[in-house]
């Protein structure tokens, strides 16, 4: 195949330099863009991010493509969309920070947005979503801008998606399948790619389309009508039929498999609680700053991306409280406003890692336009996965961008909150030490002369448990701390009064 292509970039948006490859054969020219990217650094995870942007295209670069196949046209091509949303109830800024959180969920899954339009209506149309003349305006919206897809800022019915696609003719999806698609973009272990595709699944079960009669095989009898002739006449099943019966098929495999993987998960859980290390679960808002935080925490290099629903497995990594104990910390999924029940359901097994959490650090943007409405947006999922009444630390996160006022707002309105910076380290060390007073504490009290050859003793109550009094005599070290009750059994032999 013959392959012809041209890059060309705009120097004022991003700097590259370019050049061109010679190629024995005269018919192919390539040029290579040439991009530097920053040094790996296991703090932001930079490797990960490089292979996430390998195949994505940057908004605002032009290309020229003759005799390319469809794949890598589907690859190079960004979708251009017009966002619609309906205004039911609250003030406009509201309807307009949600339809901003829809641009941004569109240009996360690789599209261009070109244009939005809101309509005031007491409720979203049955059979259309926006009203009659409102979608005359989107259709010519639609062909004055060349767009090929519309989104809409809510779940549409079946009826609705079909209804809207036949009067603006292009493809139209709703909110929930778009963060659906971001979501099988980002997914990467089995466990999230199996998560995402039952939620998949989920949704497009009752929104399957026929193509007609031409798949249908079902003729029976007189109930046919007698129009296919003799030989087609008896009992037959539609291709929709057939189709609908493979996902659910597909739906229960996947669901015994996430069983499956879910007892793994228990299994770690269960080995942490024998060891009595503490648990603190990372949850909040989508790009509020979670795994920035994870990694200025510990270290665990996790990939950080500005971007929404950026992590989905989540990552569990030892820390230490400022006063030296062990608890463990896990970066989990971020939420949304109006996250997609077949999500919440499908990732139910992930989601038990915040509801079996001792404590929960809520990480909220202090920089975006709506902070308060995102913590309530969490707070109610988080009710719904059973971690509501948990223990709650709020950390106001990118204080180095946000206004100081805003903050100070923030801070009156959330009690038990910290203001920090993951970029800066501002504030960390104050979480630390709210952290630990908030962990629970180990049990039992005891007093022991552990002599100096048994030091993974002296270890082990410095790295789990919370060392009151300390003194080295000749006999060994003599301790006075407060421990779980595995530990306190083993230092039962080395008791004092």
């Amino acid at each position: 195949m013959t392959l012809r292509r041209e890059e060309h970039t705009d120097a004022d948006r991003l700097p590259v330099t370019a050049q061109t490859v010679p190629a024995d054969d005269a018919d192919l020219r390539l040029t290579v863009v040439d991009r530097e990217f920053p040094v790996d650094d296991p703090a932001t995870g930079e490797l990960d991010l490089e292979d996430r942007q390998a195949l994505r295209r940057v908004a605002g670069f032009s290309t020229q493509l003759t005799d390319i196949t469809e794949v890598e046209y589907r690859r190079l091509q960004l979708e251009r969309v017009v966002l619609v949303g309906v205004w039911t109830g609250g003030s406009i800024a509201d309807a307009e920070n949600s339809l901003r959180e829809l641009k941004l969920l569109s240009e996360t899954a690789g599209a261009e947005v070109l244009e939005g339009l809101i309509q005031r209506r007491s409720r979203p149309d049955q059979a259309t979503y926006i009203g009659r003349g409102k979608v005359e305006e989107l259709r010519d919206e639609v062909i004055a801008t060349g767009a090929d897809t519309v989104i809409c800022d809510g779940e549409l019915s079946p009826a609705q998606l079909r209804n809207l696609e036949e009067r603006v003719k292009v493809k139209v999806i709703d909110r929930t399948a778009l963060i659906l698609d971001i979501f099988a973009q980002h997914a990467k272990s089995r466990e999230g790619k199996a998560q995402v595709e039952l939620a998949q699944l989920s949704y497009f079960l009752p929104r399957l389309r026929g193509w007609g009669g031409n798949l249908s095989r079902q003729a029976g009898g007189r109930a046919g009508g007698g129009t296919g002739g003799v030989g087609v006449r008896g009992p037959g099943e539609t291709k929709i039929e057939l189709d609908r019966r493979r996902i659910r098929t597909r739906m229960a495999k996947l669901r015994r498999d996430i069983e499956a993987m879910k007892t793994g998960r228990s299994t770690k859980r269960q080995r942490r609680r024998r060891n009595a290390v503490p648990s603190v679960a990372i949850a909040g808002y989508t790009n509020a700053g979670k795994s920035s935080l994870l990694n200025r925490l510990t270290g665990a290099g996790v990939l950080v991306e500005d971007a929404l629903f950026a992590t989905l497995d989540p990552t569990t990594r030892r820390a230490t409280t400022s006063d030296g104990r062990l608890f463990t910390l896990t970066d989990t999924v971020g939420f949304v406003r109006h996250l997609p029940h077949q999500l919440v359901e499908a990732f139910r097994s992930t989601l038990e890692e915040v509801a079996e959490a001792d404590l929960v650090v809520h990480v909220v943007d202090g920089s975006h336009a709506d902070p308060t409405g995102q913590i309530s947006a969490v707070r109610e999922v988080l009710a719904e996965a059973g971690a509501g009444d948990l223990p709650e630390i709020v950390a106001i996160n990118k204080a180095d961008l946000a206004d100081p006022i805003e903050l100070a707002r923030l801070q009156t309105l959330v009690p038990r909150s910290v203001v920090v910076s993951a970029r800066t380290g501002a504030g960390i060390p104050e979480l630390l030490e709210m952290i630990g007073a908030e962990l629970p504490h180990p049990e039992v009290e005891v007093s022991a002369l552990v002599p100096y050859a048994r030091g993974d003793l002296v270890a082990k109550v410095h790295e789990h448990g919370e060392v009151i009094e300390v003194e080295h005599t000749a006999d060994g070290t003599r301790l006075r701390a407060r421990v779980d009750p595995g530990l306190a059994a083993t230092l039962n032999g080395f008791a004092t009064a």
